[in-house]
C-alpha cells in the first residue's frame, strides 16, 4: 500500500507543528508523498506566510523598497529550520525570491514561494526528494489546469522516487511561469499526486477531526461524520459545506481512491472518510446539514401550465438571457417556482420579469426575497420511512415556516427553503430531531 498526505498551514506553521508531522509521516511507512501547504497562523492574532508575501509583492510592484518584509518571511523560515536543528541555509533561495520580485514576476510567483520553501524544508527535515510542482504540475494557454499531461508526466516521475514531498497550491503555465490553483489550494495538488500515483488512500491532514455533520457556528459541538461519499459531500458541498473543493476531489473519485480527513493535532482520531460507495450504515439517519442564505423565489402561475409543451423553457429562457444561474425549480400544476441567489437577480429583477411575461405569458409573477436554502443530506434516508414528515414536524414545533420543499430522485437530499430569519433555528431544530434525538 501507499498513501498521500496532505498537511494544511495550521499543521506546518512552526517548528513544533513540524515535528508533529513528522512522527506522523515516520509511524507509516505508506506514507510516501507528502504535499505540504506555505505555513499557517501560529496564533490567533499571527498572519500567514501566504499573505506576507502577497504583501511582500504589492511593494514590490509599487516600485517601493520591499527588503524588510521579505526578511521578516526569511525570519519565519528560519525559526522552523532552527527548532528542528536542521543544517540547512534559504539564503539563495530568497537572493532567487528577491530578484524575481523585483523583476515583478507575478502574483502567482510570490503566493507559491510558501509552499516552495516549506516543501524544501519538509524534505530535508523527513530525508525525502524534492520534486518542484512547476516542473510537473501544468496549466494550458487558458490558464486551465492540464489535467492529461500533468498525469503523465508526474506518473513517470513518480515511478523512479520511493519517498518525495511535492509542495502544493501551483504549477507552471505553457511558458514556464508560476501559476497558482485559484481554488482548492493544496488540496488539488495532493489528489493530484495521489491519481499519478495510484496509491491506496488521500490522507487530508487538517486542525479538524474530519467532518462535522453541521455548522460548528450555529450547532455547538456537532458530531463529526464517520463515513460519507463523493455525492453526499458533493450535494452537502454546493450548500456551503467547506470541506474539500470539487476540484479537489475529483481526480481521486475518478480513480476510487478514498480520502481520510484527519487531524494534525490528534491523530489517534479515525477522522472522516470519504469513499466512492459503501455498505456501511450511517450512524444517524442524515448524514450531514448544510445551508446558505440570501435567495429568492419568482413564483409564477398560469392556468393549464402543466398542458402547455415549453412552458418550463421560456420562463428559464429568461433568466439565462440576464445571465442568471438558477438553484432549484419545483413546480405544481398551475405553478412554477425559480429560486436564484438575490444578489444576482435583484438588479435584473425587473427585466427578468419582463421576459418572463413576453416569453410564457403567465398570469402572475410573484417574487419572494430573503429566504434561505437548507440541504438534509445521507444515503441513510432512502431505507428510512416519514424522514420529510420528522423535518417538518420539527420545523413546525420550532415556529418555522417552510417555504419550499424539494426532494431528490435519489432519495438522499431533501432541500428546504425557509425565511433567512429562521435560518438557523431550522438547522438547530433539524439537528436535534435526527441527532441530539436519534430519531
Amino acid at each position: 500500500m501507499s498513501k498521500v498526505v496532505k498537511f494544511g498551514g495550521s499543521s506546518l506553521a512552526s517548528a513544533e507543528q513540524f515535528e508533529k508531522v513528522g512522527k506522523i509521516i515516520r509511524s507509516d511507512k505508506e506514507r510516501r508523498y507528502v504535499v505540504p501547504s506555505a505555513p499557517g497562523k501560529r496564533f490567533s492574532e499571527d498572519i500567514k506566510v501566504t499573505d506576507m508575501l502577497y504583501s511582500c509583492y504589492a511593494l514590490a510592484e509599487e516600485g517601493k523598497d520591499f527588503s524588510k518584509e521579505l526578511e521578516a518571511i526569511k525570519e519565519r523560515y528560519n525559526g522552523i529550520i532552527e527548532g528542528l536543528k536542521l543544517k540547512l541555509s534559504l539564503d539563495d533561495r530568497f537572493e532567487e525570491i528577491k530578484k524575481q520580485f523585483a523583476a515583478k514576476a507575478g502574483k502567482d510567483y510570490a503566493a507559491s514561494r510558501g509552499e516552495f520553501l516549506n516543501g524544501i524544508i519538509m524534505a530535508n527535515y523527513l530525508g525525502y526528494e524534492f520534486l518542484d510542482a512547476a516542473e510537473v504540475v501544468f496549466f494550458n494557454e487558458k490558464g486551465e489546469f492540464d489535467a492529461a499531461k500533468t498525469d503523465a508526466v508526474l506518473s513517470e516521475r513518480l515511478q523512479t522516487m520511493s519517498n518525495v514531498v511535492v509542495p502544493g497550491f501551483y504549477g507552471s503555465n505553457p511558458d514556464g511561469s508560476v501559476r497558482t490553483f485559484s481554488r482548492g489550494g493544496s488540496d488539488i495538488t495532493g489528489s493530484i499526486v495521489a491519481k499519478a500515483a495510484k496509491v491506496d488512500v488521500y490522507e487530508n491532514w487538517t486542525d479538524v477531526s474530519g467532518i462535522l455533520i453541521a455548522d460548528p457556528r450555529i450547532i455547538k459541538d456537532p458530531v463529526g461524520i464517520e463515513v460519507i461519499t463523493y455525492k453526499e459531500l458533493r450535494e452537502l458541498a454546493y450548500m456551503g459545506f467547506n470541506v474539500l473543493h470539487e476540484d479537489a476531489i475529483f481526480p481521486v473519485r475518478q480513480m476510487g481512491i478514498p480520502i481520510n480527513i484527519r487531524n494534525t493535532n490528534a491523530p489517534m482520531d479515525e477522522g472522516t472518510w470519504i469513499v466512492g460507495s459503501t455498505c456501511q450504515k450511517s450512524k444517524y439517519t442524515v448524514t450531514g446539514i448544510a445551508g446558505k442564505k440570501g435567495f429568492c423565489s419568482i413564483n409564477i402561475e398560469k392556468d393549464m401550465m402543466n398542458s402547455e409543451i415549453g412552458f418550463g423553457r421560456k420562463v428559464l429562457q429568461a433568466f439565462e438571457e440576464n445571465g442568471i444561474s438558477f438553484e432549484h425549480v419545483p413546480s405544481g400544476i398551475d405553478t412554477m417556482t425559480v429560486f436564484v441567489h438575490q444578489d444576482e437577480f435583484m438588479h435584473k429583477e425587473q427585466k427578468v420579469v419582463s421576459a418572463i411575461n413576453r416569453l410564457a405569458k403567465p398570469d402572475v409573477i410573484e417574487i419572494e426575497a430573503d429566504l434561505a436554502l437548507i440541504a438534509v443530506v445521507g444515503r441513510g434516508m432512502k431505507s428510512t420511512r416519514g424522514t420529510a414528515g420528522r423535518i417538518f414536524s420539527a420545523l413546525a414545533h420550532n415556529n418555522v415556516n417552510v417555504k419550499m420543499i424539494d426532494q431528490g430522485s435519489s432519495e438522499q437530499n431533501i432541500i428546504i427553503g425557509v425565511a433567512n430569519e429562521d435560518f438557523e433555528t431550522a438547522i438547530k431544530a433539524i439537528y436535534d430531531i435526527f441527532v441530539s434525538t436519534r430519531l
